[in-house]
């Protein structure tokens, strides 16, 4: 069978959370885009901004910005963990793409001391 799609699975850890803000996301999307050729459309936030201090998130495991940014052929998704320094990727999408280089690119730019990950053909 013919692949439909690729999806590139990251899992960071040791990161630096000065990189977890949504203007250094924003500069990372625009950075991993260009890398491997991606055109990005909208792009959605979840996290503590505009949050009342109560109601913000404290669980090492929900702290932390999530965003998805949608690319013409499919999403780029992140999930930040401000108190774990951690960070999880997936870039799906039905157009090809370098995932050494999307890795690459990842791993540099959240100063990633470790990144396990998974590249999965979709069929």
């Amino acid at each position: 069978m013919k692949a439909y799609g690729f999806e590139l699975i990251m899992d960071l850890h040791g990161c630096d959370v000065s990189k977890f803000s949504r203007g250094s996301l924003d500069k990372y999307f625009d950075k991993v885009c260009k890398a491997i050729d991606m055109e990005k459309c909208e792009r959605y936030w979840w996290d503590d901004v505009g949050v009342t201090e109560e109601e913000r998130q404290t669980s090492p495991h929900t702290k932390g910005t999530s965003a998805v940014q949608f690319i013409l052929t499919s999403t780029i998704v992140v999930h930040t963990l401000d108190l774990l320094k951690a960070v999880y990727i997936n870039i799906f999408s039905c157009k090809t793409f370098d995932e050494k280089v999307a890795e690459q690119v990842t791993k540099e730019w959240f100063g990633a001391k470790e990144c396990r990950t998974h590249f999965i053909e979709r069929i």
